[in-house]
């Protein structure tokens, strides 16, 4: 181990307890770690014996991340993973600082990372990663990744760096092409939705990444796993055609989309383990998983049950509303437009909020609030007050609807704040400190 790489760990170790100490974020500790050693993941990830999983796409990172974890820790491995949220290579290394000596060196057998669509390449330059989950493309943040063609593009380079195995996603007609771009003798591995809920898919989907005709779809093989929602809506299981599927079982996050992710999750798991995949372990885990922070959580402030839906596209909002829009609770949305949410939020434009017409909207907030508020009156849903401060704007909420099931729709800073403050107030844990982590 170079001493550079010794000297970087322990700089960022001493960062990481004065950020505790004065509440700062999960990511400066490891961007000085990276300032001082850029090579600090090469020589620390690079020689985990069940090598290293990268996972990455528009929608559903951390909630996919966390359940393959899940499921890799209920069969025996050792996990290294980044659970703040923080998917930047210095959020990785923030995570990293926690658990690695001074001398580099990891208790893990496998790492699990989930990376931002173009920070994912910076990683990759230090580890090549040995299995990749790639998800999805959408349009979210186009002012960072400009066209969806770009974006598709990213999440190609990071297919063609690795070396082993890739889990792709068979109902997108972007991810799906990836599979031309693997280096020789990479396994390609596919997860989707089983053809008898076809019709449903759409609403998963934004027109740009169908296939032009059902016959652009790949044909899946006995290992790949598909998405078999049980007839009561709630139940799922991942059907593998070659035998051992799992479920029926019940997720704590609701939704179809989450459903999507833990399919994905289970088969790239199956695809890590091999013969020593275990259904009903696996079913069992994902029973287990608890909604990541802002994903649909359900948060307990004072006696209200507040339920927090980070939503950042038209195709993420739209499966939100679908899932939870008709619901009888009282409902705010948070919009901010910070470089991390996207600064163009005409995308509010692409989403139909007809589900909230007939309740309304108890109020809007974040720095895009009046801005989501007139959007939602071109669909005739009447908006109840507009506060821009997030702060002033939980407490009313809270205040006005207290006791009573409360919704908040939001985007990922807006989101963050409103968590951060929720923890503070009613003592929950903060980003970092997931005890199921």
């Amino acid at each position: 181990m170079r001493l550079r790489t010794t000297a970087a760990i322990a700089a960022g170790k001493g960062t990481r307890l004065l950020s505790r100490l004065r509440g700062g974020g999960s990511a400066l500790p490891g961007l000085v770690t990276e300032r001082i050693d850029p090579a600090v993941l090469r020589h620390t990830l690079g020689s985990l014996p069940r090598g290293v999983v990268v996972v990455s796409g528009t929608n559903g990172k951390t909630t996919t991340t966390k359940m393959l974890v899940a499921l890799l820790r209920a069969h025996g491995l050792r996990v290294f993973t980044n659970p703040t949220g923080s998917n930047f290579t210095r959020g990785v290394i923030s995570s990293m600082l926690g658990e690695v000596g001074l001398r580099g060196r990891l208790a893990a057998d496998v790492a699990v990372v989930e990376l931002d669509e173009a920070h994912a390449l910076h990683f990759v330059a230090q580890v090549p990663p040995t299995h990749a989950l790639l998800l999805n493309v959408a349009r979210d943040q186009l002012d960072r990744f400009a066209e969806i063609d770009h974006t598709a593009g990213l999440l190609t380079r990071l297919g063609e760096a690795t070396t082993t195995g890739v889990v792709l996603n068979a109902d997108d007609s972007f991810i799906s092409r990836i599979r031309d771009h693997l280096q020789p003798g990479v396994q390609v591995r596919w997860f989707g939705v089983d053809p008898t809920i076809a019709d449903r898919l759409p609403e998963l989907q934004e027109a740009d990444v169908r296939f032009a005709d059902a016959g652009e779809r790949p044909v899946l093989g006995t290992e790949d796993g598909l998405l078999l929602p049980g007839e009561d809506g709630s139940s799922v299981t991942v059907r593998f055609p070659g035998g051992a599927d799992v479920g029926p079982l019940t997720l704590r996050q609701r939704g179809l989309a989450a459903m999507i992710n833990a399919t994905a999750a289970t088969t790239t798991a199956r695809a890590l383990l091999g013969p020593d995949f275990s259904a009903a372990t696996a079913a069992a885990a994902l029973e287990a998983v608890n909604p990541p922070f802002g994903r649909g959580e359900v948060i307990d402030a004072g006696g209200t049950p507040l339920e927090l839906v980070l939503v950042k596209n038209p195709a993420g909002f739209t499966v939100a509303l679908g899932t939870y829009g008709g619901e009888p609770a009282a409902t705010m949305i948070a919009i901010n437009d910070n470089y991390a949410d996207g600064r163009d939020v005409s995308w509010l434009y692409d989403v139909s909020f007809g589900s909230l017409r007939e309740r309304g909207v108890a109020l809007t907030s974040g720095v895009r609030a009046w801005d989501m508020a007139l959007r939602l009156r071109y669909d005739g849903v009447e908006v109840g007050e507009v506060e821009t401060d997030l702060d002033l704007a939980l407490d009313r909420f809270l205040a006005v609807h207290a006791g009573h099931p409360a919704r908040i729709f939001c985007t990922y800073t807006a989101m963050m704040h409103l968590r951060r403050r929720l923890a503070d107030r009613f003592g929950l844990a903060r980003f970092g400190e997931d005890p199921s982590a």
